[in-house]
This record gives C-alpha cells, structure tokens and sequence, in this order.
C-alpha cells in the first residue's frame, strides 16, 4: 500500500513538471514568433534615383546644367532631395546643412 502511494505521488509530481516545461517552451515559442520585447529591425536605406530627383528639382532653373551638378553631389551625400523646385529643405536638414567654403548653401 506505501508503495503503491508513493509511486502515484512521484507519478503526480512527475506529471505537473512535464506539464510545467512543456507550458514554459510553448510560451518562450510564442514569445519568439511575436518578436514581444525584441527590438524592431531598422529599415534598410531608401534608395533614390538622384538623376530624376534633380530633374525635377532644377526643371525651371535659369542654370540648369550648374542646378543638377550641384543637386547631384549633394544627393550623393544626403541621400535626398527635398520636394517642389526650390525651398523645404526642411524634409531634407542634411541638404540644407551643406555649404560652401564660403558658407553659401551648396545645394539647390
């Protein structure tokens, strides 16, 4: 009879820890599919056709050609060109913090 409680009691206790491990790996799973408290990935950098951003930004300047070198060399830098044909060089602040060595804006 002793042995026979024994054997159902460690039985019992062996149940509930296969069934505690068991609880915890399916957790730590879901936990690792739904990416809970992992850092988002960076996106990867925007690529940006320059040659048709400074088009588009020099198409009614009275320099054209001189509009789309510097347009260009500053979107090989910056990565951007900002919007419209002149002005908001606020959605682009990289492009409108390039100056010349005579501290002129650099960029159209």
């Amino acid at each position: 009879m002793a042995f026979s409680r024994t054997l159902i009691a460690s039985s019992l206790l062996l149940t509930l820890l296969i069934l505690h491990i068991a609880e915890s790996h399916q957790t730590m799973m879901t936990m690792s599919t739904t990416n809970i408290g992992a850092p988002t990935p960076t996106p990867l950098p925007q690529t940006i056709d320059c040659g048709l951003e400074c088009e588009r930004r020099c198409k009614l300047s009275s320099r054209p050609n001189l509009c789309k070198r510097a347009c260009g060399s500053c979107c090989k830098i910056c990565k951007c060109v900002p919007e419209g044909t002149s002005g908001h060089h606020d959605s682009c602040p990289c492009y409108k913090s390039l100056t010349t060595r005579h501290q002129f804006h650099k960029c159209p």
